[in-house]
Formats: structure tokens, sequence, C-alpha cells
């Protein structure tokens, strides 16, 4: 997943800076980013910390200290949300809401990741890492769904991205991919 916050924060940030993106696609990427950003900290906070501090107390620290990242960024994504979109207008006040999303989400994941992937490996049992996906993947916000399939297809493997997503007719899913496909294309990236 946090792959998918690298690639969709440097998305948006180059795409903000292209004037021929259409204006419609600049927002389904922003509000997506917003939207799934908020949930991600908000499942770490609610439920994850407190999983992996019941088990490795000694990790209850860092985690309070991620927290508090948590909360400034998600101050920037609010500033984020509130920035405008429209054809043909300046942009620049949304380039630089997401060029600060961007930046701290590069940096909290930094902080992050050497904690947390460790005490995932290490103290959370394998049922218990399955009830919490479980969990993220059934509240997670349906708001552009159809990009977090093509970002997972640009950053998992086939094993990984059937893993991610709830069970999604095959239909269903090969028409997610395309109209991610569409709006990637219009985002001005084909990656």
């Amino acid at each position: 997943m946090h792959n998918v916050h690298r690639q969709a924060t440097a998305l948006l940030v180059e795409a903000a800076g292209r004037p021929s993106v259409p204006a419609a696609e600049l927002a389904e990427l922003r509000d997506f980013l917003v939207a799934h950003l908020h949930h991600h900290h908000e499942s770490e906070d609610d439920d994850l910390w407190p999983m992996i501090t019941a088990v490795a107390p000694q990790a209850a620290e860092g985690l309070a200290a991620l927290s508090v990242e948590h909360h400034q960024l998600d101050a920037a994504l609010d500033a984020l949300g509130k920035a405008a979109v429209a054809d043909g207008a300046d942009r620049a006040v949304l380039r630089e809401a997401a060029t600060v999303v961007r930046d701290l989400v590069l940096h909290h994941l930094e902080d992050e990741e050497p904690l947390l992937f460790p005490a995932l490996r290490d103290q959370v049992s394998p049922e218990a890492w399955a009830d919490f996906s479980k969990k993220v993947i059934e509240t997670s916000p349906t708001l552009a769904a159809h990009l977090l399939v093509g970002f997972f297809d640009r950053v998992g493997t086939p094993e990984e991205v059937a893993l991610a997503l709830p069970p999604i007719p095959e239909p269903v899913l090969a028409a997610m991919r395309q109209q991610a496909q569409a709006t990637f294309k219009a985002l001005g990236e084909t990656g």
C-alpha cells in the first residue's frame, strides 16, 4: 500500500503542473488520495497500533510518534482537499498542496517502515494480520476504487494484488482496470 501512496502522490504533483490535464481527472486523483490516505492512517492509529502494542509494548513510543505525523499529514490532506481544481485555472495552490502531501508521505514512510515492518514480521501473528487486513479492505473508501486497482497493478505482483483486493467479479475488475488506465492517460501518465 505504501508504494501506492508513493506513486499516487508523485502523480498528483506531476499532473497538477500540467495545464492540459482535465480538471475532472485531476480532482478524481486528488479526492482518491485524500480519502484513501485518511482511511489508511485511521486504520493504523485505531487498529494496527493497538494490535502491535498489545504484543510489543516497546513499540508504543515509536507508534505514538507516527500518529503525530499522521495528524500533520491529515491537516495537509485537508488543505489539499480544499485546493481548487478547474480547467484553465491557475493550479499553483493545488500543486503546492500536493507537493506538501507528497513530501510528508515520503518522510513519514521513511520513519514508519523501519519500525512497522519488523514489528509485523516478528510480533504480529498471521491470523491477526489477516483480521486487520480484512477490516481495512471492508472499510476502504469506494471513491475512485478503480484507481486503487490501477495503482495496485503497478506496484504489486498479481498474487499481491489478489490478496489486497476484495473479491471482485472478473468483468468488473477488467472494467475497473480499463477505467484506471483511461484516468492515468488523461493525467498524462502511462506508466
